[in-house]
């Protein structure tokens, strides 16, 4: 064993063989470093911006615009589940901490049931979200004449 080997202490020499261990097996990661760690942060964007891309590309364009309509979805499935459930866990228990609970257990599941009713009725599954968000986001960097 070298000089720094023996000079680590046990427990280092076991977290830094776990972590190996999970850096292997999270590294398809790295395939999306670009996009958690840029060089330069995104510029600045709203509404505004997308159906610019959405009106300039043609092919990503469109499929943007229906992966935005679907998180109306989500949204309206988060709201009708947490105030629901919320006010039932209200009107038979008078818990705050089990209303709040409710609340936030009923906007995970009914956020979830929006979204599944929205890739339905949109039917998302034979578009590809994720490349037209992507493009949104290179375009969105190269708007500027920067690239990341």
């Amino acid at each position: 064993m070298s000089e720094t080997q023996e000079s680590k202490s046990f427990l280092r020499k076991h977290w830094e063989g776990y972590k190996e261990f999970w850096c292997e097996r999270f590294s398809f990661l790295d395939n999306y470093s670009r996009f958690l760690n840029p060089e330069k942060p995104l510029p600045h964007w709203d509404s505004s911006v997308v159906e610019e891309f959405i009106a300039s590309d043609p092919v990503h364009g469109p499929t943007l615009k229906t992966a935005r309509d679907a998180a109306q979805f989500g949204l309206a499935g988060a709201v009708v589940g947490a105030v629901s459930t919320a006010g039932l866990a209200w009107k038979w228990s008078r818990s705050p901490h089990g209303a709040a609970l409710s609340f936030a257990f009923g906007a995970a599941v009914g956020g979830t049931f929006g979204i599944e009713i929205a890739n339905h009725y949109y039917q998302l599954y034979r578009l590809d979200p994720m490349a037209s968000q992507v493009k949104f986001y290179e375009w969105l960097q190269n708007r500027d004449g920067g690239q990341s």
